[in-house]
């Protein structure tokens, strides 16, 4: 009797833990989103997000044998109370040209809830919840729709999302 696994739903979380003198600096991260969002524009190139994205491609290479190349990279805000519709990453007419995997950072977060929404082969319509924290990440692939639900009252949450390609 033999197994072979055909697919499999991957999902990478936890903190980012950068050695002593090299952490990632959370409040330049959000200064580099909050001007981006301000002016409109792509987000710039910072040395404290590129910290941050060589961390997550060096560790998923080096644990999972997954060589990831950016595709995109943005900052969201949520109000308090704040749940999003079902996000998808992906184009659905051009996977193509789609990323394979989305991250999700908190950048500043406070009691924020992300809903990963996946099918188990005909189990359909499952879903996954995990707490997005400071300085955590998460990753699934970009075929998965996701929620962000900001539960707290009086505070923002700041999230810096990342898509990639794998080869």
């Amino acid at each position: 009797m033999h197994k072979k696994v055909l697919s499999e739903q991957l999902l990478i979380y936890g903190k980012i833990s950068m050695p002593k003198d090299f952490e990632i600096n959370n409040d330049k991260l959000l200064g580099d989103n909050l001007e981006s969002l301000y002016l409109n524009k792509e987000f710039p190139f910072s040395k404290t997000w590129d910290m941050l994205n060589t961390y997550i491609k060096e560790h998923v290479n080096l644990k999972y044998s997954y060589n990831l190349v950016n595709k995109k990279t943005w900052a969201s805000i949520y109000k308090p109370q704040e749940r999003t519709f079902p996000i998808l990453d992906v184009d659905p007419v051009d996977f193509k040209n789609s990323p394979d995997f989305t991250c999700l950072y908190g950048v500043k977060v406070k009691e924020c809830s992300i809903r990963i929404h996946y099918d188990d082969n005909r189990r359909k319509n499952r879903s996954w919840d995990i707490d997005l924290k400071d300085n955590m990440f998460i990753m699934f692939p970009s075929t998965n729709m996701y929620t962000i639900s900001n539960y707290q009252n009086d505070s923002l949450n700041y999230i810096q999302t990342i898509t990639y390609e794998y080869y």
